[in-house]
Protein backbone atom coordinates (compact mmCIF):
# COMPACT_ATOMS: atom_id res chain seq x y z
CA UNK A 1 0.00 0.00 0.00
CA UNK A 2 1.23 3.24 -1.11
CA UNK A 3 0.78 7.09 0.41
CA UNK A 4 0.82 9.49 -1.73
CA UNK A 5 2.26 13.27 -0.99
CA UNK A 6 3.20 15.47 -3.67
CA UNK A 7 2.68 19.30 -2.65
CA UNK A 8 5.96 21.20 -1.68
CA UNK A 9 5.34 23.66 0.77
CA UNK A 10 4.07 27.11 0.37
CA UNK A 11 7.31 28.59 0.61
CA UNK A 12 8.79 26.29 -2.01
CA UNK A 13 8.86 27.27 -6.05
CA UNK A 14 6.82 24.42 -7.87
CA UNK A 15 10.10 22.67 -9.56
CA UNK A 16 12.17 23.23 -6.26
CA UNK A 17 12.23 19.66 -5.57
CA UNK A 18 11.27 16.33 -7.06
CA UNK A 19 9.66 13.38 -5.17
CA UNK A 20 11.79 10.72 -3.63
CA UNK A 21 9.72 7.76 -3.36
CA UNK A 22 10.87 5.83 -0.84
CA UNK A 23 9.50 1.73 0.64
CA UNK A 24 9.84 1.92 4.18
CA UNK A 25 11.89 -0.17 5.89
CA UNK A 26 11.10 -2.72 9.29
CA UNK A 27 12.87 -0.47 11.80
CA UNK A 28 10.67 3.38 10.15
CA UNK A 29 7.48 0.95 10.10
CA UNK A 30 7.62 0.10 13.56
CA UNK A 31 7.95 4.02 14.00
CA UNK A 32 5.48 5.03 12.31
CA UNK A 33 2.80 2.32 13.94
CA UNK A 34 0.75 4.72 16.28
CA UNK A 35 -2.30 6.16 15.40
CA UNK A 36 -1.56 9.91 16.36
CA UNK A 37 1.90 9.76 14.14
CA UNK A 38 -0.67 8.48 11.31
CA UNK A 39 -2.96 11.16 12.42
CA UNK A 40 0.13 13.61 12.09
CA UNK A 41 0.95 12.59 8.68
CA UNK A 42 -2.47 13.13 7.06
CA UNK A 43 -2.59 16.66 8.87
CA UNK A 44 1.03 17.39 6.87
CA UNK A 45 -0.30 16.01 3.63
CA UNK A 46 -3.19 18.03 3.46
CA UNK A 47 -2.70 21.21 4.79
CA UNK A 48 1.23 21.73 4.42
CA UNK A 49 3.42 22.94 6.43
CA UNK A 50 2.17 22.73 10.60
CA UNK A 51 3.85 23.49 14.19
CA UNK A 52 2.74 21.47 16.86
CA UNK A 53 0.59 23.71 18.67
CA UNK A 54 -1.38 24.36 15.16
CA UNK A 55 -1.63 20.38 14.56
CA UNK A 56 -2.70 19.87 18.41
CA UNK A 57 -5.68 22.35 17.89
CA UNK A 58 -6.71 20.71 15.01
CA UNK A 59 -6.67 17.00 16.10
CA UNK A 60 -7.53 17.78 19.94
CA UNK A 61 -4.35 16.91 21.31
CA UNK A 62 -2.23 18.32 23.39
CA UNK A 63 1.22 20.44 21.96
CA UNK A 64 3.13 18.24 24.00
CA UNK A 65 1.85 15.00 23.01
CA UNK A 66 2.44 16.10 19.13
CA UNK A 67 5.70 17.66 19.31
CA UNK A 68 7.37 14.53 20.56
CA UNK A 69 5.59 12.24 17.94
CA UNK A 70 6.56 14.93 15.14
CA UNK A 71 10.39 14.18 16.64
CA UNK A 72 10.46 10.42 16.46
CA UNK A 73 8.95 11.11 12.96
CA UNK A 74 11.43 12.91 11.93
CA UNK A 75 14.07 10.57 13.38
CA UNK A 76 13.07 7.90 10.46
CA UNK A 77 12.46 11.02 7.61
CA UNK A 78 8.54 10.82 7.68
CA UNK A 79 8.73 14.97 8.28
CA UNK A 80 11.45 17.18 8.35
CA UNK A 81 11.63 20.66 9.75
CA UNK A 82 11.03 23.73 7.58
CA UNK A 83 13.92 25.35 6.97
CA UNK A 84 14.66 28.77 7.85
CA UNK A 85 11.21 29.23 9.46
CA UNK A 86 9.89 29.03 12.99
CA UNK A 87 12.60 29.31 16.01
CA UNK A 88 13.66 27.04 18.52
CA UNK A 89 10.49 27.26 20.88
CA UNK A 90 8.17 26.61 17.55
CA UNK A 91 9.47 24.43 15.19
CA UNK A 92 7.69 24.61 11.69
CA UNK A 93 7.31 20.84 10.31
CA UNK A 94 6.16 18.91 6.57
CA UNK A 95 5.63 16.16 5.04
CA UNK A 96 8.82 15.79 2.28
CA UNK A 97 7.03 15.38 -1.36
CA UNK A 98 6.93 11.58 -2.72
CA UNK A 99 5.28 8.12 -1.64
CA UNK A 100 5.58 5.67 1.10
CA UNK A 101 5.23 2.02 0.32
CA UNK A 102 4.06 0.29 3.38
CA UNK A 103 3.45 -3.54 2.42
CA UNK A 104 5.64 -5.65 0.31
CA UNK A 105 6.34 -9.12 -0.35
CA UNK A 106 9.68 -8.94 1.73
CA UNK A 107 7.68 -7.43 4.63
CA UNK A 108 4.50 -10.21 4.23
CA UNK A 109 6.94 -12.81 4.41
CA UNK A 110 8.19 -12.30 8.43
CA UNK A 111 4.97 -12.66 10.67
CA UNK A 112 6.28 -9.71 12.50
CA UNK A 113 6.75 -6.98 10.13
CA UNK A 114 3.51 -8.16 8.00
CA UNK A 115 1.54 -7.67 11.34
CA UNK A 116 3.14 -4.07 12.35
CA UNK A 117 2.25 -3.17 8.32
CA UNK A 118 -0.99 -4.55 8.87
CA UNK A 119 -2.06 -2.30 11.72
CA UNK A 120 -0.11 1.11 10.24
CA UNK A 121 -2.65 0.09 6.73
CA UNK A 122 -5.37 0.05 8.63
CA UNK A 123 -4.92 3.53 10.23
CA UNK A 124 -4.46 4.58 7.39
CA UNK A 125 -7.59 3.62 6.00
CA UNK A 126 -9.50 4.28 8.91
CA UNK A 127 -8.22 8.14 7.88
CA UNK A 128 -9.01 7.56 4.42
CA UNK A 129 -12.78 6.76 5.55
CA UNK A 130 -13.17 9.40 7.74
CA UNK A 131 -12.13 12.39 5.35
CA UNK A 132 -14.37 10.73 3.11
CA UNK A 133 -17.32 10.14 5.72
CA UNK A 134 -16.91 13.76 6.79
CA UNK A 135 -17.62 14.94 2.94
CA UNK A 136 -20.67 12.87 2.37
CA UNK A 137 -22.17 13.60 5.55
CA UNK A 138 -21.13 17.67 5.62
CA UNK A 139 -20.52 19.22 2.01
CA UNK A 140 -23.96 20.17 1.28
CA UNK A 141 -24.22 22.02 4.22
CA UNK A 142 -20.27 23.37 4.30
CA UNK A 143 -18.95 23.94 0.51
CA UNK A 144 -20.25 25.68 -2.11
CA UNK A 145 -22.20 23.97 -4.56
CA UNK A 146 -19.69 24.39 -7.63
CA UNK A 147 -17.18 22.56 -5.49
CA UNK A 148 -19.93 19.42 -4.52
CA UNK A 149 -20.46 19.39 -8.30
CA UNK A 150 -16.91 18.82 -9.05
CA UNK A 151 -16.38 15.98 -6.89
CA UNK A 152 -17.00 12.55 -7.47
CA UNK A 153 -17.58 9.52 -5.45
CA UNK A 154 -17.35 6.53 -7.89
CA UNK A 155 -17.84 2.54 -7.55
CA UNK A 156 -16.45 0.50 -10.52
CA UNK A 157 -16.23 -3.58 -10.33
CA UNK A 158 -15.18 -5.73 -13.07
CA UNK A 159 -13.24 -9.09 -13.47
CA UNK A 160 -9.56 -9.39 -13.80
CA UNK A 161 -6.46 -11.22 -13.68
CA UNK A 162 -3.79 -10.49 -11.72
CA UNK A 163 -1.65 -9.17 -14.45
CA UNK A 164 -4.31 -7.15 -15.81
CA UNK A 165 -5.12 -5.14 -12.14
CA UNK A 166 -1.36 -4.51 -11.88
CA UNK A 167 -1.57 -3.17 -15.34
CA UNK A 168 -4.66 -1.20 -14.42
CA UNK A 169 -3.06 0.14 -11.06
CA UNK A 170 0.27 1.34 -12.56
CA UNK A 171 -1.17 2.83 -16.14
CA UNK A 172 -3.84 4.79 -13.14
CA UNK A 173 -0.78 6.20 -10.99
CA UNK A 174 1.04 7.27 -13.59
CA UNK A 175 -1.44 9.43 -15.57
CA UNK A 176 -2.56 11.04 -11.75
CA UNK A 177 0.79 11.94 -10.92
CA UNK A 178 1.26 13.50 -14.61
CA UNK A 179 -2.11 15.32 -14.32
CA UNK A 180 -1.16 16.72 -10.57
CA UNK A 181 2.41 17.51 -11.44
CA UNK A 182 0.96 20.73 -13.52
CA UNK A 183 -0.81 21.57 -10.20
CA UNK A 184 2.25 21.57 -7.61
CA UNK A 185 3.00 24.97 -5.72
CA UNK A 186 -0.59 25.92 -5.44
CA UNK A 187 -1.04 25.69 -1.73
CA UNK A 188 -2.38 29.06 -0.31
CA UNK A 189 -3.10 30.31 -3.44
CA UNK A 190 -6.78 32.29 -3.85
CA UNK A 191 -9.55 29.32 -4.20
CA UNK A 192 -7.94 26.51 -3.87
CA UNK A 193 -8.70 23.90 -1.08
CA UNK A 194 -7.03 21.21 0.21
CA UNK A 195 -8.39 17.91 -1.73
CA UNK A 196 -8.05 14.39 -1.49
CA UNK A 197 -7.60 11.93 -4.70
CA UNK A 198 -8.52 8.69 -3.40
CA UNK A 199 -7.99 5.82 -5.38
CA UNK A 200 -8.77 1.90 -4.58
CA UNK A 201 -8.18 -1.02 -6.98
CA UNK A 202 -8.27 -4.60 -5.27
CA UNK A 203 -9.63 -8.30 -5.56
CA UNK A 204 -12.43 -8.53 -3.44
CA UNK A 205 -12.11 -10.82 -0.37
CA UNK A 206 -14.73 -13.48 -0.89
CA UNK A 207 -14.88 -16.05 2.12
CA UNK A 208 -16.11 -18.73 -0.07
CA UNK A 209 -13.04 -18.88 -2.25
CA UNK A 210 -9.87 -20.52 -1.34
CA UNK A 211 -6.85 -18.60 -1.08
CA UNK A 212 -4.04 -18.29 -3.29
CA UNK A 213 -1.45 -17.12 -0.98
CA UNK A 214 -0.81 -15.41 1.47
CA UNK A 215 1.64 -12.70 -0.05
CA UNK A 216 0.00 -8.97 0.56
CA UNK A 217 0.01 -6.32 -2.40
CA UNK A 218 2.28 -3.98 -2.47
CA UNK A 219 0.43 -0.78 -1.04
CA UNK A 220 1.16 3.02 -1.76
CA UNK A 221 0.52 6.24 -0.07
Amino acid sequence: MSEDHQTPSPEEPATAEATADRTVDFVSLKALAHPLRIQLLEVLSSYGAQTASSIAQRLGESSGATSYHLRQLAKHGFVREVAGKGTARERWWERPPGSLTISTPDLASNPASREVARLVNHEMGVQRAKVLEDFLDQSLDVLPTEWTEASMIATLHTHLTCGQLAELTKETETFLRSRLDKYRGQQGEPGTRPVQIQFNAFPIVDPRRPTDGNQSPSLST
